[in-house]
């Protein structure tokens, strides 16, 4: 009976100093951030304040995107056709690229890291840079259109489905992969029967992912010249044409959420 009470006030006793532990970590941590806050506010001039501040030019911006000039509809149908089929292009190309790339990536097909290594530095080289810096710099040299926002989602594409695909080819069923090597299969084969019928329906999967990401990158490109809607809408924005903007941001969100249906749909069965 003495133990069972003594057992009980050491329960209670030991709780009692895990919440006190945890209140004093958790204020700690409150404590932190509150004066990372406080630096990072000081250090760029930015705060709620400035929020408050603003809040009457958002409200004035907020009147004058509605209502929607709809009337404007018809001329925005063509840009945002050009936008997706930048997507579909840049997707494309940029999914055949990657497959010998991710490949040759993967460590589990090729060992020595004198091969998969310096494919990957390069890989995380184009993935540093920016899709955005991509469309300044192909603006640069092939002028303004949309053959720079195509070449930008390539190699902003070709970085990510690289690095996802070689990911998935490392952690996928080895044994296959050892069978067809000792029964004397070359590297070809081994990629062909057992590396790909293993993550095909993830590349497709990746591919489409891609896709959507690259639709959503082709609006933004527009704004420093590399074609399709953006370019449209940077232009009403800079002509104070808030009723034709929102026309545009209601198209470009109702063709992303339709986009983003059929790609999910199609994921499901594949994955």
């Amino acid at each position: 009976m003495s133990n069972g009470i003594n057992n009980e006030t050491n329960n209670r006793t030991s709780i009692a100093l895990y919440s006190v532990k945890v209140k004093r970590q958790m204020s700690v941590i409150l404590l932190a951030i509150i004066g990372l806050y406080i630096y990072t506010s000081i250090a760029t001039e930015s705060s709620l304040i400035d929020f408050i501040d603003g809040w009457s030019g958002f409200e004035r911006v907020a009147k004058d995107l509605f209502p929607p000039n709809w009337s404007y509809a018809p001329q925005v149908w063509e840009y945002l056709a050009e936008t997706i089929q930048m997507a579909i292009i840049a997707t494309t190309f940029a999914a055949l690229a990657s497959i010998p790339i991710f490949l040759l990536s993967a460590a589990n097909l090729f060992p020595s890291k004198w091969v998969h290594q310096p494919v990957r530095f390069i890989m995380n080289v184009l993935r540093t840079i920016p899709d955005i810096l991509l469309a300044v710099i192909f603006v640069g040299i092939f002028g303004v259109g949309v053959f720079p926002g195509i070449m930008a989602l390539f190699i902003f594409s070709l970085g990510i489905l690289a690095k996802l695909m070689y990911e998935t080819i490392e952690a996928i069923d080895t044994n296959p992969l050892e069978a067809i090597r000792a029964s004397g299969g070359n590297t070809l084969q081994v990629i062909w029967y057992a590396v790909m019928p293993q993550v095909l329906p993830q590349f497709v999967s990746f591919g489409l992912y891609v896709f959507e990401v690259n639709v959503r990158a082709s609006v933004v490109l527009g704004f420093v010249g590399a074609g399709g809607v953006g370019l449209l809408l940077q232009q009403q924005v800079s002509f104070f044409n808030y009723p034709r903007v929102m026309t545009i941001i209601l198209i470009i969100f109702i063709a992303v959420v339709i986009i983003d249906y059929i790609s999910n749909k199609i994921r499901e069965r594949l994955v």
